[in-house]
């Protein structure tokens, strides 16, 4: 199946390099680019792509409120910030909008082609470069009161979401828990679909927000 993408860029240089990298993959397809955040939107409606690379800082709209926008339609595309600036703001900016994972533009360019096919399989990708400070922001919210959707959690179900929050991966979270790594990515599923969330990092940003995790619980960087 060809992976459908929307290249967002102010900068016709950047959106044409992206679109060369991407479109050299047999299973990657560019099929629309945007000059900003407004533009990005309506392509994204009309073209229906299945992962959107969206620059942060442009004109007219920028990355984070068309991230917002799109989030808020039905069947949104995964979406993949990309930014020249490792700023927390922009970062957490991105996450908490509604996109799916976050990359430098320095990044390597297997390293965007990959996060696209981890987008488009469901999955959330934080560019290594900035998880450690991820983690660390994570840490510093204050709690909010606990939501209707967490009574649907079992009290496996709350085990495991506290694990993935910590950074734990599916064969370690099965190994904390005894129990099969397949199991572990059953209860994941049931997480992320009784809590309307889209990928493990929006979990783990839940667990943070909502208090299931303590700064001192953090052990090592988001999965």
């Amino acid at each position: 199946m060809t992976i459908r993408v929307l290249i967002a860029d102010d900068q016709e240089a950047a959106r044409d390099a992206l679109r060369l990298i991407l479109d050299g993959e047999p299973d990657i397809e560019v099929v629309a680019t945007a000059a900003n955040g407004a533009e990005a939107v309506h392509q994204a409606l009309w073209r229906r792509p299945d992962v959107v690379v969206m620059d942060l800082r442009m004109p007219q709209m920028d990355g984070i409120a068309a991230i917002r926008r799109l989030s808020a339609t039905e069947s949104p595309p995964r979406m993949l910030a990309l930014t020249t600036f490792d700023l927390d703001e922009y970062l957490f900016g991105a996450l908490l909008a509604g996109g799916a994972g976050f990359l430098l533009k320095d990044s390597d360019p297997e390293v965007l082609i990959a996060a696209v096919r981890e987008l488009h399989q469901g999955r959330g990708l934080i560019d290594p470069q900035v998880t450690g400070r991820l983690v660390d922001r994570l840490a510093t919210l204050s709690p909010r009161p606990a939501t209707r959707e967490l009574d649907l959690l079992t009290p496996r179900e709350h085990d495991v979401l506290r694990l993935l929050a910590r950074g734990l991966s599916n064969s370690e979270i099965a190994a904390a828990c005894t129990i099969e790594e397949g199991t572990v990515k059953t209860h994941v599923n049931r997480i992320l679909t009784k809590l309307g969330l889209r990928t493990r990092v929006h979990a783990a940003i839940y667990a943070y927000e909502h208090g299931l995790v303590a700064p001192g619980d953090t052990e090592r960087s988001l999965p």
